[in-house]
């Protein structure tokens, strides 16, 4: 299926005539930022026809040199006090113009951002990075597939509550582990059924939702496609997750681990190549990998992503808390292993055939999916380029292995790895590279600032 024959997508002309016929009175002309949240402007209907489609709109370039409470850091050489914080532009990208439909009478295009004065992608931002190793696949003949297995846990508490309560004792829907319970799932229906329904009439086919192993704990899952329509979908879901969840006066969270005492929350990337035009997988083979039928080109990308998967990290877990999700027995990985069909392995084979895929359990539901998916295709070029052969294929428990890598335990760590990796260099750019280890330090020094309710807790009295 073809994104125009996707319900709720729409084009040009359907847009026009629904802005005429007042059926659609505003466009949201976004962006996903390095926290991949969607920033942007809401554009009547009229104006975005009548001027944005020929001339774009503009944004300030602070937004991709600013944190997470919109304070700009000092420190990147993409723009700073000393440039004037000047503009850049948002091209709107039509093949991904739909109805935002959970919003009345809301169009949403997401747009590329492009240089103020050239017509060039701005390098750093999130969709440029991944649009740049597409473009590299396709040079070698390939097109990648993927998707995204996103988790988020939902809470009777609305934000404005949890923010009363400075996010302590929060009340999650449920009691306890519902991982696959229809009864406590219908407890949590009316906000994510609702979910499901909106996605499915904005251009986010929708397969199904789940209990997951945490209380108040879901998956739903979005139906397959290329990875920059793929991480469109995935970024679309976290929005309207959220703004949904407002207008059912509860919260949701995307937040890898929000407590230490329950599951974290795990965004599961699956990935295969297939030729050109998309039209033939490319995995599947005569080579035999245990019960796997595979290809080489199978065997070199799983190869090179586990080679390269520590020097990336922090584009699959970016904050210090998105850490506090890998233990021991957790379904999220601790070991660097590929295994058939094992959750306990950070790469799980799955499928047969054409849906032959590899499944990566290491990003977090708080990774951006544009940077997770473009360090997953850089890294799997490299192993077709190189043809790097990935360790045996491990059977058992990950969890009890001694002997393998370990991903790392602290973003600290990432961040270490990230910054010496030559291949990162070359893979990315110099300016990229140092860009986004600008990004995670600040992430990190954030936090190695704050004093938390659990210092507070434990010293306070007793220190």
């Amino acid at each position: 299926m073809t994104s125009s024959q996707v319900p709720g997508m729409l084009n040009v002309e359907t847009l026009k005539q629904m802005v005429a016929d007042e059926r659609i009175e505003t466009v949201l002309a976004v962006f996903p930022d390095m926290y991949g949240r969607l920033m942007g402007k809401r554009i009547t209907g009229r104006y975005f026809v009548d001027e944005v489609l020929e001339h774009s709109v503009h944004a300030c370039d602070y937004l991709l040199a600013c944190d997470m409470e919109m304070d700009p850091v000092a420190g990147y050489a993409f723009t700073s006090w000393a440039s004037g914080y000047g503009d850049f532009r948002l091209v709107p990208d039509l093949k991904t113009l739909r109805v935002a439909s959970w919003l009345e009478k809301n169009a949403m295009v997401i747009c590329d951002l492009l240089n103020e004065e050239k017509d060039e992608l701005v390098e750093i931002a999130p969709r440029s990075i991944l649009r740049k190793q597409i473009e590299r696949a396709a040079a070698m003949g390939y097109s990648a597939m993927g998707g995204s297995e996103l988790e988020l846990y939902v809470f009777k508490d609305t934000y404005e509550e949890a923010a009363r309560k400075q996010y302590n004792n929060l009340e999650p829907f449920g009691q306890y582990i519902e991982d696959y319970h229809i009864f406590q799932g219908t407890k949590e229906e009316f906000v994510i059924g609702e979910i499901r329904r909106h996605l499915d009439r904005s251009g986010v086919p929708v397969e199904f939702s789940k209990g997951e192993w945490g209380p108040g704990q879901q998956e739903i899952n979005l139906r397959y496609a290329d990875f920059l329509e793929m991480s469109d979908r995935h970024t679309i879901y976290k929005h309207a997750a959220k703004e949904i969840a407002l207008q059912k006066n509860c919260a949701v969270t995307f937040m890898a681990k929000w407590d230490e005492r329950y599951a974290g929350s795990g965004l599961h990337l699956h990935a295969s190549l297939w030729d050109a035009d998309g039209s033939k997988p490319l995995f599947p083979g005569k080579e035999n990998l245990g019960p796997i039928h595979s290809s080489p080109l199978f065997r070199y990308f799983l190869g090179g992503w586990m080679a390269h998967i520590r020097e990336v990290y922090p584009f699959y877990a970016p904050y210090p808390t998105s850490y506090k999700r890998y233990r021991a027995g957790s379904f999220a990985p601790t070991g660097i292993a590929w295994s058939y069909d094992n959750r306990t392995a950070g790469f799980r084979i799955v499928g047969h055939g054409p849906s032959l895929r590899i499944e990566c359990r290491a990003p977090g539901a708080d990774a951006n999916i544009y940077l997770a998916f473009a360090a997953t295709l850089a890294a799997g070029l490299d192993g077709i380029k190189n043809k790097i052969e990935p360790p045996p294929m491990f059977t058992g428990d990950v969890y009890a292995a001694a002997d393998l890598p370990h991903v790392p335990r602290t973003l600290n760590e990432a961040i270490q790895e990230f910054e010496k990796s030559a291949w990162a260099c070359e893979a990315f750019g110099d300016a990229i590279v140092e860009h986004y280890l600008h990004f995670f330090r600040t992430e990190q020094r954030k936090f190695d600032e704050a004093v938390t309710s659990w210092e507070r807790a434990r010293y306070f009295e007793r220190a």
